[in-house]
């Protein structure tokens, strides 16, 4: 170049302006090329006088032909052409324009017009410098869509803290006039900027912070968010916009609130319950422990018992041969043994946990029977004494009735003898007899249900003293002409009975029975012993065809001395069955028809038997 330079200062002035000449034709021509734009150069008529080879590629053949039917397609002028107004004022000007391409493609461009003068100074031509938007502006459209669309609150604000811009999630939250506005003013209803603001710390440091934030909608309710912020564009002082992204976790807020309340709430019903509670995990470390179970095992240590001290203070079922062995078990009554080695009664069921079918560990509910059993067994005290005051008030009306008998006897007797009357003196001996008679069975069966003792329970088969009273009654039954039949129940576990006392209650039934079943008119006469369990029940039913009672005589069967065999009974006899029944904790009960036969049906629970037995016990242990 220095060299050109030198050779060009000895040459003459003429050679060195052709060259000169020479020289800008061929710069300009190369750089007319070489522009990476559109460029085309058109007169006052709109006729296009020269393009380059990037136009002539992007718009087709341009020789001979206006600008408006390369770049539009049509045959006329446009409607508002900015290169008119460019020849008209000579400025320049930036314009975006829609076109079709060489394949009829619509293209989106930005054009830039710029008049070129002749030697006169007159505008000559114009020169339009085209350059492809369709893929900016398609990305523009994409990037603005993902920007309202995006289910966060989005929005860029200046080192002033007002709102440049804001998606639609945010408008709809926060109101449409948000332009302009400072953040904390639409986000917080403020008028200075938070305390805790993470866009100052991203102005001041340049980078992205994350903060926990309430915000205010637009109808007043508040709403929580995480904002993170980050540095959108600098300036030669710094930061001059960040971009703010909030997810609102109002509801997950909301959730976490119902979650606390929940949990306050089931540990407050778990803490206050007066059923003792017990979990562990699936790796068997004791998590819940309330005081209800606290004050039933008698644990005052702090810290909550090992699953070793569990098994050995809780029922076997808990553990096992291993800590989780069940899903759940029902209810049962069992002991348990407290921490000073106190056996205490409880009812005890233990559940495993889970959650979508994982297994989370195990619960134990345990509740305190002690006082249960001791009211049990007042209870059947009480019932006791009552039958005895009912039976003693009975006796004395029985009594009077027989005295006045014996008297009447007397009368006769005596009379007969004054007047030497052999026929009154036989009857009045007769009433004597017979009053006699009544009252020796009647004193008999007093001192029968008089016994005040308590039933001696053995853990016994209910089948077998079923079998034992039919094999008593059988060659009985039979001589009357009466089918005599036994059925006894399946799987039924041995329970704590008092075997004499029993066998005195279903023998005054089956004899009762065999009684009524003799009464039937046409014969055929059937008793059928019964046995079962049912929902932890020893059940015994004595079963006739007999004759049967109407609603009034059932009312009065059980009661003191009612007997429906007139002179033949005296009214003990389910009598002593209903007192040895309420001694085993159970009840008697009747269903009857008239010609329909009976049944008398005799409930033992089994929990009522097992305190009765536990009582004796430990009235043996006393003694």
């Amino acid at each position: 170049m220095i060299w050109l330079v030198k050779e060009w200062c000895c040459l003459p002035s003429a050679a060195v302006s052709a060259m000169t000449e020479q020289m800008e034709k061929f710069f300009g021509r190369e750089l007319f090329e070489q522009m990476p734009f559109n460029l085309a150069v058109i007169d006052r008529d709109f006729n296009v006088m020269t393009a380059n080879n990037n136009f002539e590629d992007y718009f087709g053949d341009w020789k001979g032909r206006h600008c408006y039917e390369i770049y539009k397609g049509v045959y006329k002028p446009c409607s508002h052409c900015q290169a008119l107004d460019t020849f008209r004022d000579g400025k320049v000007r930036v314009v975006d324009g829609v076109g079709i391409d060489r394949h009829g493609i619509t293209r989106h461009y930005v054009a830039h017009l710029a008049p070129l003068y002749d030697n006169d100074g007159q505008i000559k031509y114009v020169m339009e410098m085209t350059t492809d938007l369709t893929e900016t502006r398609r990305w523009q459209r994409e990037y603005d869509l993902l920007f309202d669309r995006v289910p966060c609150y989005i929005t860029v604000i200046d080192n002033d803290f007002r709102i440049i811009r804001a998606n639609e999630k945010f408008r709809r939250t926060f109101g449409e006039d948000v332009q302009n506005r400072h953040c904390f003013e639409v986000y917080k209803k403020r008028k200075t900027i938070c305390p805790s603001c993470p866009a100052v710390e991203t102005f001041s440091d340049g980078s992205e912070h994350v903060s926990n934030q309430v915000g205010i909608r637009q109808d007043g309710t508040q709403t929580h968010y995480v904002v993170t912020t980050s540095p959108l564009s600098r300036e030669k002082d710094g930061i001059a916009h960040v971009i703010e992204i909030a997810t609102d976790i109002t509801d997950i807020r909301e959730l976490e609130g119902q979650l606390k309340q929940a949990h306050d709430l089931y540990e407050s019903l778990i803490s206050n319950s007066a059923t003792g509670i017990i979990a562990v995990d699936s790796g068997g470390e004791s998590k819940i422990m309330n005081p209800a179970a606290r004050e039933l095992l008698d644990w005052k240590a702090r810290r909550m018992p090992s699953v070793e001290s569990l098994l050995k203070m809780l029922p076997d079922e808990f553990g096992g041969t291993g800590l989780i062995n069940e899903d759940s078990l029902d209810f049962l009554s069992t002991s348990i043994l407290s921490k000073s080695n106190e056996e205490i009664p409880v009812r005890f069921r233990a559940v495993e946990l889970k959650s979508r079918g994982k297994k989370l560990g195990k619960a134990a509910f345990l509740q305190d029977m002690r006082d249960m059993k001791r009211l049990e067994a007042e209870k059947l005290d009480a019932e006791r004494l009552g039958a005895v005051g009912q039976t003693v008030a009975g006796l004395a009306h029985t009594i009077k009735n027989m005295l006045m008998g014996l008297e009447g006897g007397m009368y006769m007797a005596n009379l007969g003898l004054q007047q030497g009357n052999s026929e009154l003196i036989l009857e009045g001996w007769e009433i004597l007899q017979r009053n006699f008679e009544k009252t020796t069975t009647l004193v008999k069966d007093f001192l029968s249900f008089a016994k005040g003792r308590l039933p001696e329970l053995k853990l016994v088969d209910p089948n077998d003293i079923s079998r034992d009273i039919i094999d008593l009654y059988k060659v009985t039954a039979r001589n009357q002409g009466v089918e005599l039949i036994l059925e006894p129940g399946e799987g039924i576990r041995p329970a704590f009975l008092d075997p004499s006392g029993m066998e005195t209650c279903l023998t005054n039934l089956i004899s009762n029975g065999i009684d009524a079943a003799l009464m039937r008119e046409e014969g055929g006469g059937r008793v059928t012993l019964r046995t079962y369990e049912d929902k932890d029940q020893i059940i015994f039913e004595s079963i006739d065809n007999g004759s049967g009672m109407d609603s009034e005589i059932q009312e009065k069967v059980f009661t003191t001395f009612f007997t429906t065999k007139g002179g033949k009974g005296t009214g003990l006899g389910l009598l002593t069955t209903r007192k040895i029944i309420q001694e085993h904790g159970g009840t008697i009960e009747v269903e009857s028809s008239p010609d329909e036969g009976s049944i008398f049906r005799i409930r033992l629970p089994r929990d009522r038997l097992e305190t009765l037995a536990g009582n004796s016990l430990t009235r043996n242990k006393e003694d």
